[in-house]
């Protein structure tokens, strides 16, 4: 374009003798460098038109979005960086996008081109903004999405704790959404499905961020066994989820039936769909006749939209979530401990759980060669370097065969774990002994080659008379072990071994379980029985969204099978709102 503007110059001055005899060659210079300078700011402006139009034109609707102010001055590389990411869609500038900046002297041309490239530089920043680019679904009409957009404004930190979960899984589930041009809305959908609670588990057996039932997970190859269940299982079942939707969307051939689809099933639609069809009325969703939970679906992912696209129009604060990427995939051994794994990554075991919520033992037994398992990006490489250099063994768990009639306290203490982890472990009830012979998992009494790990489905255990108690007793303030292993007639080693404790260090609120003998008729094992009975304490906790009889047990520092019989509960069923014993 410069020299083209230049021979322009040159023409006319050859058109004019005068203008041509009196061009001092000086100036004819100034006036060839003026005409590149030009040339370059016209340049500058054309490529970043391009290039932003190449690649879609955004315009930015939401008043709440407001570009980041970059010093482009100090940071000249900035430009390379985004280059890095041209292969996500995350880093989606041309790949001849460069910028220069010699000086802090700018024209407003480049002013122009800055502006444009900071606003693309935020919006590959922030994984919301992309979800917002992305959106494709028409939005709900239903006056029923103003009752949940209530609903969730009025509830800012339960907002706030589902926000924080899935920031875990949603640039994996966006990228997933993306490769297949899917609407991103549909990354919004696990909000309303389980408040991206890996752990979430509904009255009706569904489980994990997307809420699979057992038979639906099961037609998607989603495995479930005493082991693991790859319903909650991150990228298996996010990846089982989108070809379910895509399948629904192929059926009905529009989003919001499909959604309603995956909510009751495609025949619930199907049947629905029919019969306006044949009553001549309309077939889209609104018009259908449906149960109330899947007519307020769609109006419910309606508000989750709204309130994460204008969050200040209702009074949330929702926090920027980096566009890239959390958890890399590592390789494993098909049989370590979950705790080995978060410490060779240098994480913490809850971190680890979740990123791999589908195992729920302490032990992984894969039936494979290697396993996959999620980390941390960072941490990823420190979990490979580590294993490279981990020399001891990587179980610390066995199997047991239980008699039956076998006492489960003895076990207990024969392997020197806690009785309640004990139950938690194997899924037993709290009651006495075994009712038949039954495979346990236990801690490894030695350094021996590991046996195959197998596990008898039918745990279910009967109560009969017994020589011996386990009674619990709380440290309060001012106790120390020996004072209690005294108090009990025990010594320190078997409170040790029975509670899995390292050292004789206690706390206050501490809950202990002890062994006394019943033979004995002492009265300081009747002191402790009535004084155990004394501090246990009744309290009543309401289940919120989200709770599972796990995470409640967790809370409290409780067995599961404990929960159930304080409630009487024969499964792990719970739901929001439901008021739950807690001793």
């Amino acid at each position: 374009m410069g020299t083209q503007f230049f021979l322009r110059i040159g023409q006319s001055i050859k058109t004019s003798d005068a203008l041509s005899r009196t061009l001092h060659p000086k100036l004819f210079i100034s006036v060839f460098a003026a005409a590149i300078m030009f040339s370059a700011a016209l340049h500058a402006e054309q490529n970043t038109i391009s290039n932003v139009a190449g690649d879609e034109i955004i315009i930015f609707a939401d008043d709440t979005f407001k570009p980041v102010v970059r010093d482009l001055g100090s940071k000249p590389e900035v430009s390379k960086e985004l280059q890095s990411q041209k292969n996500t869609r995350g880093g989606r500038l041309a790949d001849n996008l460069e910028i220069t900046i010699k000086d802090n002297k700018v024209n407003s041309a480049d002013e122009t081109s800055t502006t444009l490239f900071d606003q693309q530089a935020t919006q590959h920043d922030d994984l919301w903004q992309r979800i917002k680019n992305g959106y494709a679904m028409p939005d709900s009409t239903s006056a029923l999405t103003n009752k949940h957009e209530d609903w969730y404004s009025s509830r800012p930190d339960y907002v706030q704790r589902m926000v924080e979960r899935s920031q875990r899984y949603l640039f994996h589930i966006v990228e997933e959404v993306e490769k297949r041009g899917m609407p991103t809305e549909v990354a919004l959908l696990p909000m309303i499905e389980s408040a991206y609670n890996p752990k979430a588990y509904s009255k009706s057996s569904a489980s994990g961020i997307w809420q699979f039932i057992p038979s639906t997970g099961k037609h998607f190859g989603l495995k479930q066994n005493w082991w693991v269940d790859n319903r909650r299982n991150i990228t298996m079942a996010t990846d089982a989820a989108l070809t379910y939707l895509q399948k629904l969307h192929a059926m009905f051939g529009a989003w919001d039936l499909a959604l309603a689809a995956y909510n009751a099933g495609e025949g619930t639609i199907g049947r629905a769909i029919e019969r306006n069809r044949k009553l001549g009325l309309p077939t889209d969703y609104e018009s259908l006749t449906l149960p109330d939970e899947t007519r307020n679906y769609v109006p419910k992912l309606q508000a989750v939209k709204n309130l994460m696209t204008h969050p200040s129009n209702y009074g949330l604060k929702i926090p920027t979530i980096a566009n890239t990427p959390y958890f890399a995939k590592v390789t494993a051994p098909a049989r370590i401990d979950t705790h080995l794994v978060a410490k060779l990554a240098e994480i913490n075991h809850e971190e680890f759980l979740a990123l791999n919520p589908s195992y729920d033992r302490p032990l992984i037994n894969s039936e494979h060669e290697s396993l996959e398992l999620l980390l941390p990006i960072m941490a990823a490489q420190t979990f490979r370097t580590n294993l490279a250099n981990y020399e001891k063994p990587l179980v610390n768990w066995q199997t047991y065969q239980a008699k039956r009639g076998e006492r489960m306290d003895t076990i207990a203490s024969k392997f020197g774990i806690n009785l309640a982890q004990l139950r938690d472990v194997n899924d037993l009830s709290s009651q006495a002994k075994m009712k038949k012979s039954t495979t346990l998992l236990v801690p490894k009494a030695d350094d021996n080659e590991n046996t195959p790990l197998t596990v008898i489905e039918d745990n279910s255990v009967d109560i009969e008379p017994s020589s011996k108690q386990t009674v619990t007793h709380k440290v309060k303030k001012g106790e120390v072990m020996q004072s209690i292993a005294k108090y009990y007639g025990v010594s320190v080693k078997q409170i040790l071994a029975a509670n899995s404790l390292r050292n004789s260090k206690v706390k206050a609120g501490q809950v202990l379980s002890i062994e006394v003998a019943d033979a004995k008729n002492s009265d300081n094992t009747k002191k402790s029985a009535s004084k155990s009975n004394a501090s246990d304490k009744k309290k009543t906790y309401i289940v919120r969204r989200g709770d599972t009889l796990h995470s409640i047990a967790e809370k409290f520092d409780v067995a599961v099978a404990d929960l159930k019989r304080w409630n009487k509960k024969s499964s792990s069923h719970i739901k929001p709102g439901a008021k739950l014993i807690i001793q």
